[in-house]
């Protein structure tokens, strides 16, 4: 069994429980498999990332076997406004979409793209496809405009975001998949020693006391760096780690730099 959001955004649990932390979310277009099914519960693997959990089956629109597969194969465009209006063709209820939002099936002529049998249209135009835009510029861009927006583990939106979140959805509206947690985005690409040697869109991670992987960060220029703690912010980096420009202090302890693009 196989679904879609249509939903801005789906909260994803650990458990199948409303009590249950959120671990992550679903945006709107992302599809999944449904790996298990207790009716009031789904677990679910997300394809983007492969990351599962639970969240309400109420919120799953099925597709088919076959939608899944063209969706698993083709590059779709992204929404990249903050905020993006919806309008469901024939349907007069309009309802907001988040940065990073896949769109199936664009056609940039009308704006409009559909999924599941349903068509939509986009009340703006502003959207990327993977292959037409500058990935470092895209990147820093992205993470600039979450600035300020709160930290909330598990979160992906502008409303909260954390701070694998905020790397994982600067690099897909930029074209770019990578996992979800910081410690399976340190596996990824080519490790580099010196922050002087960072590019625009590179990432930092940060470990704890016990060598483990607890944060990640975005270099931007002049050893500056985006992160989400507490909220999204701008601090900055050097070989030691985040220095935070507010309280004077080291935060975060520098572990490695890797380069993907």
């Amino acid at each position: 069994m196989y679904g879609i959001s249509n939903l801005s955004s789906i909260p994803v649990r650990t458990e199948p429980a409303e009590k249950s932390e959120m671990c992550t979310q679903v945006l709107f277009g992302e599809h999944f498999e449904i790996i298990e099914d207790q009716k009031k519960w789904c677990k679910i693997r997300l394809f983007h990332d492969g990351y599962e959990g639970w969240i309400d089956s109420k919120m799953i629109i099925p597709i088919s076997s076959r939608e899944f597969k063209y969706l698993s194969e083709k590059k779709h465009h992204t929404t990249v406004d903050i905020f993006n209006i919806v309008q469901q063709n024939d349907d007069y209820r309009n309802f907001l979409i988040v940065a990073g939002s896949t769109l199936p099936r664009f056609v940039k002529k009308n704006s409009s793209f559909k999924f599941a049998g349903s068509s939509y249209k986009l009340l703006s135009n502003n959207v990327l496809k993977p292959s037409d835009n500058d990935k470092r510029t895209t990147v820093i861009n992205a993470a600039l405009m979450y600035f300020n927006a709160p930290y909330q583990w598990g979160g992906r939106t502008p409303l909260g975001i954390d701070c694998s979140g905020l790397s994982q959805i600067a690099y897909k509206i930029a074209g770019i998949d990578i996992p979800r947690d910081a410690s399976q985005q340190a596996r990824l690409g080519e490790h580099f020693s010196f922050v002087e040697e960072a590019l625009p869109g590179d990432l930092a991670f940060f470990d704890n006391e016990e060598g483990e992987i607890i944060h990640v960060g975005i270099i931007w220029e002049k050893n500056k760096i985006i992160h989400s703690s507490g909220k999204v912010r701008i601090d900055n980096i050097d070989h030691a780690g985040i220095f935070n420009i507010e309280t004077q202090r080291y935060t975060h302890q520098l572990r490695l730099m890797k380069r993907i693009l």
